[in-house]
């Protein structure tokens, strides 16, 4: 069974200025630059039919290209941070493409997502970190975070089950609308 999961790839530059936020946090598994992505709709372990099937649907997404607005850096978990995250500013094309790609899961026979969508680059997994100390490099990397990037196309990536952090693999990708050329930035 294929584990997989539409999202959006980052250009090189993106990676690059996400890349030299690594270290400097105790506790913290860093991912690696080359996986950094945006998750639209994770689809987990589905059958041959059913990634067949997300991925004719994820096909049929007709949406415009747009720009992403990194703004800062979050964590989830709380009182006991699990990740940490660059963050940005949410714009309407980008929740619509959401949306649209969690409209081709169903199409595709998997469950509707749960959980609230919030977009969000994973940059670190932690183990045993102290909050204070989180929220402290939250603050201190975060602070001068800002840079935009074009989005000019989605993708559907596989995995490994039960890595977490890739490696990712990109099987197929998917224009939008609007963007000048197929390069990758």
């Amino acid at each position: 069974m294929p584990r997989l999961f539409a999202g959006i790839e980052l250009p090189e530059m993106a990676k690059a200025q996400l890349s030299m936020l690594r270290g400097g946090l105790h506790g913290a598994k860093w991912v690696e630059p080359a996986n950094y992505h945006i998750t639209l709709r994770f689809a987990g372990d589905v059958t041959n039919e059913q990634a067949g099937d997300f991925a004719d649907a994820l096909a049929d997404i007709e949406a415009g290209a747009f720009d992403v607005e990194i703004n800062g850096l979050g964590s989830f978990g709380g009182d006991k941070p699990r990740s940490v995250w660059a963050a940005m500013t949410p714009c309407e094309a980008l929740l619509r493409l959401q949306k649209l790609t969690e409209r081709a899961a169903r199409t595709a026979g998997l469950p509707p997502e749960t959980q609230n969508y919030t977009p969000h680059i994973t940059l670190a997994r932690l183990n045993h970190a102290l909050a204070s100390e989180v929220a402290h490099y939250l603050q201190t990397a975060g602070a001068r975070l800002r840079f935009t990037f074009p989005v000019k196309r989605f993708a559907l990536f596989s995995a490994r089950a039960h890595q977490g952090g890739g490696p990712y693999v990109v099987e197929e990708t998917y224009s939008l609308y609007g963007a000048e050329g197929d390069e990758e930035e």
